[in-house]
């Protein structure tokens, strides 16, 4: 991915809509997205180190990985489920958000960008839950890398789905 080449927000935004049209029970349109670009990425990487640090991590070359890897590309989306009292559309709701993170990916993939979808401890830091505009209660589902391709991206090997024929 080429960190140095930016990604217009107006293509940005246009993924984000297009991620609204997953599906979601009773329409409570659960997803957030919060878009960081310059040094808002530097911001995310300090964030996630230090949450490392707080956990426990000891391993220097983890807790520097943490603090550089958003700077890989030109964009980090971060896109979050709000949380519902009910524990069934809490459920329900990450489910929603989650096509939501597959429909942005087909859709940035069908424009030429690269994308990768990032977990971790990152989704779990309340400091970057607050950075990002999410409530402690509310669940990071996706922390999306976005930029464009320096060459050829390479698909990883599938295994044909098990299917259970019945009837």
């Amino acid at each position: 991915m080429d960190p140095d080449r930016g990604v217009d927000r107006g293509l940005i935004a246009e993924l984000c809509e297009l991620a609204t049209w997953a599906p979601n029970h009773k329409r409570l349109e659960p997803w957030r997205f919060a878009v960081l670009s310059g040094d808002a990425r530097a911001q995310l990487g300090v964030l996630t180190a230090e949450h490392q640090i707080a956990q426990g991590e000891i391993d220097p070359d983890r807790v520097a990985k943490s603090r550089s890897k958003y700077l890989r590309s030109p964009v980090v989306v971060v896109i979050g489920a709000l949380a519902n009292p009910s524990p069934v559309l809490h459920a329900e709701n990450r489910d929603a958000v989650a096509a939501a993170v597959q429909t942005f990916l087909l859709g940035a993939t069908a424009r030429g960008l690269h994308t990768y979808w990032g977990t971790g401890a990152t989704t779990h830091a309340p400091e970057v839950k607050r950075l990002v505009g999410l409530a402690p209660e509310d669940t990071i589902v996706a922390i999306v890398y976005l930029g464009w391709p320096l060459g050829p991206v390479e698909v990883p090997p599938r295994q044909p789905p098990t299917i259970i024929w019945l009837g």
